[in-house]
């Protein structure tokens, strides 16, 4: 799994094909996206993400001070939720939390890790708080530095006034090369957010699966190794494991919760507390 050839053989062995779903190659298809909706969240995310932004973001939401909930209180908000930036599929957030996590299950894998897919997308809360989608979800990517031009959309941070600094707008800008992922800022959205939240009770794996799932100018374009140290090759391999249950698992048919229920609630007291801090 450590590059990306590996990578699309398992997704094709392994995860792709499943009954009802849509040819690989029609995933992730920003060029003819199926939702209206995509083409201009990409255009505001990469408007308004800028540093300041993200620093402004987490001085907002990290103390996690918000609202203690548990997480089935978060699950069933994200029953009302459909992610304006995904091309993909139109179920709400529940539904493809379960089905992300019922493949992993089936494939046999550590129960952390499915629980990993069933959390993934849980940070998406902030919606909870009035925060708008281009600021929740979306493909994430580094502040600071230069833009990459294989992130998605990246013609949209001609609006970015970060690209008209020129200590912002360099390869380093303000980061070391070798630095760490640890020590960089993202663009500021859920998989940041819930990183924090989860922190306290999921293996180093889970953490990055959770914290990098939607940086794909890495995971999967093999931009920002400049970034990296050797914990984050070290951990690049379960993140591009988790990402194909993250994509390929989307489905029009939803899993039935009221029968997977009880075995998420055995799975979930396993590791989490009665209530999260958000």
């Amino acid at each position: 799994m450590n590059d990306i050839d590996a990578v699309e053989d398992f997704i094709e062995k392994q995860v792709y094909p499943q009954p009802g779903q849509k040819a690989q190659s029609d995933y992730r298809n920003y060029d003819n996206p199926g939702r209206e909706t995509v083409r201009e969240f990409y255009r505001e995310n990469h408007k308004h993400q800028t540093l300041a932004f993200v620093r402004a973001k987490r001085a907002e939401f990290l103390e996690l001070n918000r609202q203690r909930m548990s997480p089935f209180a978060a699950l069933d908000f994200l029953n009302t939720l459909i992610d304006d930036s995904d091309p993909d599929i139109e179920l709400d957030q529940l539904q493809h939390l379960l089905q992300c996590a019922e493949a992993i299950r089936a494939d046999g894998h550590e129960d952390w890790f499915v629980l990993t897919g069933l959390l993934h997308d849980l940070g998406k809360v902030l919606c909870l708080w009035g925060q708008p989608q281009w600021a929740v979800v979306g493909d994430t990517f580094p502040v600071g530095c230069r833009f990459s031009e294989r992130i998605v959309y990246s013609e949209f941070f001609a609006e970015n006034p970060d690209i008209h600094d020129p200590g912002l707008n360099s390869e380093p800008g303000i980061y070391r090369p070798g630095c760490g992922l640890r020590n960089i800022l993202m663009s500021w959205g859920h998989d940041e957010y819930l990183f924090h939240v989860m922190k306290p009770y999921l293996p180093e794996p889970a953490l990055y699966m959770i914290r990098y799932h939607s940086f794909y100018a890495w995971h999967r374009e093999e931009q920002y190794d400049w970034l990296c140290d050797d914990h984050d090759r070290a951990m690049l391999p379960w993140v591009r494991k988790f990402n194909p249950y993250d994509l390929y698992s989307k489905s029009p048919t939803p899993p039935d919760w009221k029968q997977l229920r009880p075995y998420y609630e055995d799975l979930i007291a396993k590791y989490l507390p009665d209530e999260l801090a958000f």
